[in-house]
């Protein structure tokens, strides 16, 4: 996990995107890709569409050249290895084309009350096509902590191939829990992640609930919050043994958590 790759664009979550991925860099001792997108707007055709939708892509750009300067000079002081690539055309296909070299992909979730970029949407789209995770961090977050790792268990591939994917972050926390809530806890061991950690010096705890009639986002959220977690290891859109527990959960954490999910699909 050695290359991150950085959404860039002039919107209110960029700090929290930039941050996270200063932090994972350094963490990682990784190299930071930056890429600058400058978004093509989308227009009703008709007589005066083509001059006022060159207007704005050129006031875009403007934008973007300037937010430019102003994040490269800050890279430059920041010690960590980087480059840049710009492009022009919507975030999804932008992130997806530079992903197929890239172990991590920092997004952030949703920009205040605007709906424009809609980042909910476009960090839902990169997971659900990126074969790489997605590390999706809420609009006001200051950093990137690594110390306490909590993996949300459902069973399932994508839950699993979110866990296999983030052993380089989890080797680096002091310490790990893997969560589940169940119907009824016989039901469901966590042996068999424990001890695929294990095997590469992740001593991992593990806490098993019984859910009752509460949503599993719910019962995450709480963990989270009791135990102090720095950020969520989950599956996204998955479909695990636990699928009917789970269905919807990734929707749902996307829209209220408040601390970074690590997601894979």
């Amino acid at each position: 996990m050695k290359n991150m790759l950085l959404l860039v664009h002039d919107d209110d979550g960029q700090e929290a995107r930039l941050q996270t991925a200063l932090d994972l860099t350094r963490a990682l001792h990784g190299h930071l890709t930056c890429v600058d997108v400058t978004v093509l707007p989308m227009m009703m055709a008709d007589f005066a569409g083509g001059a006022d939708q060159a207007l704005l892509v050129v006031e875009e750009r403007e934008r973007e050249a300037k937010h430019k300067t102003v994040i490269a000079d800050r890279l430059e002081r920041e010690n960590v290895s980087w480059d840049w690539i710009d492009v022009t055309g919507d975030m999804v296909s932008a992130m997806l084309d530079q992903s197929m070299l890239a172990d991590l992909i920092i997004l952030n979730r949703k920009l205040g009350e605007t709906d424009y970029p809609d980042m909910y949407g476009v960090t839902s789209r990169v997971v659900t096509e990126a074969r790489v995770p997605v590390v999706a961090v809420p609009q006001n977050q200051k950093g990137f902590g690594t110390e306490r790792a909590l993996i949300a268990w459902d069973g399932g591939a994508a839950c699993a191939a979110a866990m296999r994917a983030s052993v380089p972050l989890l080797q680096l926390a002091s310490q790990v829990c893997i969560f589940s809530a169940v119907e009824r806890r016989e039901e469901f061991a966590l042996e068999a992640p424990a001890a695929y950690l294990s095997r590469h010096g992740i001593h991992a705890t593990t806490r098993v609930v019984e859910r009752g009639k509460a949503a599993a986002d719910e019962m995450i959220s709480a963990e989270c919050r009791d135990w102090g977690a720095d950020y969520v290891v989950m599956g996204a859109y998955g479909r695990g043994r636990l699928r009917e527990v789970f269905g919807g959960v990734t929707k749902r954490m996307l829209g209220m958590s408040s601390i970074p999910l690590v997601l894979a699909h």
